[in-house]
């Protein structure tokens, strides 16, 4: 399980195509998980939560397979696996986890259980595997729920282990929001007509806002020990002292991004790194995935659909190594992973780290662009409801944002309840990621919580914001 299935792929993996009708999920303001406040949540309410949770997952994951045999089967890109295969992994999983670790029951398909571990086959080898048939995994898959929620009203949510606070079924849940993710990726990969519609984004609905916010020098907590369902790379809470610094009120836009771009970015080694050079140079890489010239106008795919780039949207699908070359060009540097989070969570006036940008309460339709609600970012300043304390807009929602931080464990890491969610990850090779996408479900974002990848990584929802150390002056 991780927030995307990071299997094996080629080096020089930029190769053609890149976490209702897919866009009619429930409002974002559903239920999403526990509370956050610890033990504030009765037995039966942690049961609803995750049957809630459980259910928006499973629409959704139908919603993204509701297809033809042949869409479903096809390897859309080397990137990716068949979107059966993801079908599929979410039942095994769900019923090692649920059924089998939590419920206690015999095994469905223990024969399929090497199938379906990512670890085992790399995403180029499963279209060659014996997968179960679309008809077969949508069966199987129906029969792991059925069981999983037996298991979810008879299993104890009381003490520790997997069960605490129905941590397991929290765990699947992200799980299978995590896939869908990655499946919504897929569908921007495939070629041909749209399938996926959903409604536009809303409007910018903020006033003038500043070009950067200020964050003060200063302690703050990062992470968090009493979230529930929170995964072991967020945990646990400590105190990280921060530097003041200044940020990106909002994501840096398309209309921005593509200056850099016409001013040759692409072709002018100054702001690149070594690795970074060679990877644009060696791919030809000369604009964010998706987008094309048509004339003197910038153009992109999305979703089936040819249009315009719009201007005030976040830029999406760049890799670390173009998010970090245009904070170069712009005088500028990419935040830390540390600097992110207290942007987004430290509340000045207490001392207080928050659990979002906004507040303790869960994400709602006026606070942030989750969920796959809407199919693409929404124009900066559409969620003034949604900024954090320091004043930063979009923190959560519409693109992840790279971070110039390696993936690693906190001090005092404890893998929980096993080491390839996250440490096999840990490294160099993986820069950490933070604060969701449009695609991304509430269960399955919040302060806390890191994504990881490859820098080299395009296909998936990644945008960036620029952070810069303050002069002397400036210092508060």
């Amino acid at each position: 399980m991780a927030a995307f299935d990071r299997s094996p792929v080629p080096a020089a993996a930029e190769v053609s195509g890149a976490p209702d009708s897919a866009g009619s999920a429930d409002p974002v303001g559903a239920a999403s998980g526990p509370t956050g406040r610890h033990g504030a949540d009765t037995a039966e309410d942690l049961r609803a939560h995750a049957a809630t949770a459980l259910d928006r997952a499973r629409r959704r994951t139908a919603a993204l397979t509701d297809i033809d045999d042949e869409e479903l089967t096809r390897q859309h890109s080397k990137l990716m696996s068949p979107l059966v295969w993801d079908l599929a992994h979410v039942g095994s999983q769900e019923e090692i986890w649920l059924v089998r670790d939590v419920g206690g029951r015999e095994p469905l398909r223990p024969d399929i259980d090497d199938l379906y571990d990512a670890f085992q086959h790399p995403r180029s080898d499963r279209p060659a595997l014996p997968l179960l048939g679309p008809d077969e995994a949508r069966a199987y898959v129906g029969q792991v729920r059925e069981k999983a929620l037996d298991a979810l009203d008879r299993a104890p949510l009381e003490g520790g282990g997997l069960t605490a606070s129905g941590f397991a079924f929290g765990m699947i849940a992200q799980h299978e929001q995590q896939h869908d993710e990655t499946m919504l990726a897929t569908h921007q990969l495939r070629r041909g007509d749209p399938l996926l519609d959903a409604p536009a984004p809303p409007g910018r609905r903020a006033g003038p806002l500043p070009e950067e916010v200020v964050v003060p020098a200063g302690p703050f907590v990062m992470g968090t020990s009493v979230e529930p369902w929170a995964l072991d790379n967020e945990r646990p809470a400590h105190e990280v002292y921060v530097d003041a610094f200044a940020l990106d009120t909002v994501p840096v836009t398309c209309e921005r991004y593509a200056a850099f771009v016409d001013a040759g970015g692409y072709t002018d080694p100054r702001w690149w790194n070594d690795e970074g050079w060679a990877y644009v140079t060696g791919n030809g890489i000369t604009a964010p995935r998706f987008w094309y010239r048509d004339g003197e106008r910038w153009r992109r795919r999305r979703f089936g659909v040819d249009e315009p780039v719009p201007a005030d949207e976040p830029v999406l699908h760049v890799s670390f190594h173009e998010a970090a070359a245009y904070a170069a060009w712009a005088g500028k540097r990419l935040p830390t992973e540390a600097e992110w989070e207290k942007a987004a969570r430290y509340e000045p006036a207490s001392g207080r780290s928050l659990r979002y940008p906004w507040g303790d309460d869960e994400p709602t339709v006026d606070r942030a662009n989750l969920g796959q609600r809407h199919l693409r970012p929404a124009p900066v300043g559409a969620y003034p409801d949604g900024a954090s304390p320091v004043g930063a807009h979009q923190l959560i929602g519409d693109v992840w944002e790279w971070t110039a931080t390696d993936f690693r464990g906190y001090p005092g890491f404890a893998a929980f309840p096993y080491r390839e969610y996250s440490e096999v990850f840990f490294g160099s090779d993986h820069k950490v990621l933070r604060g969701g996408s449009f695609g991304t479900d509430p269960v399955a974002i919040r302060g806390t919580f890191r994504n990881w990848d490859f820098p080299i990584r395009r296909q998936i929802f990644t945008g960036f914001r620029c952070a810069r150390d303050l002069s002397r002056d400036e210092v508060v």
